[in-house]
């Protein structure tokens, strides 16, 4: 079982049913019961998703009486980003570097039809 925060985030997400959970949080505050109407799985299934995102922070989840509201902690997904940051620096300068290889194909191509 993974216990750096990252791995956690990244497990919590690799299901698509917790991110669809997490696209309909980012509307705003939602219960338990709207959360669960989109899917077709008993109560009980859609709690175990809602855990899973809780213990890996991305979700807050309150008690008010009957009405158990749970909101978007988008926190954890910032720390994915700067994760991914340090890659897509990667790939932007591997783009930019075949940018300019094709750029020198293309100037090679037309001094030959000359």
């Amino acid at each position: 079982m993974p216990s750096d925060s990252l791995s956690i985030t990244f497990q919590a997400l690799a299901d698509p049913t917790r991110r669809a959970i997490l696209a309909s949080l980012t509307t705003g505050e939602k219960t338990v019961s709207d959360l669960a109407e989109p899917f077709d799985m008993t109560m009980p299934a859609i709690t175990k998703h809602l855990k899973v995102l809780e213990k890996a922070n991305l979700i807050e989840r309150s008690r008010e009486a009957q009405y158990r509201p749970c909101r978007l902690h988008p926190e954890p997904l910032k720390d994915i980003d700067e994760w991914i940051s340090e890659y897509r620096k990667f790939w932007e300068a591997s783009f930019d570097r075949l940018e300019d290889y094709l750029k020198q194909l293309q100037a090679k191509q037309e001094n030959n039809d000359e």
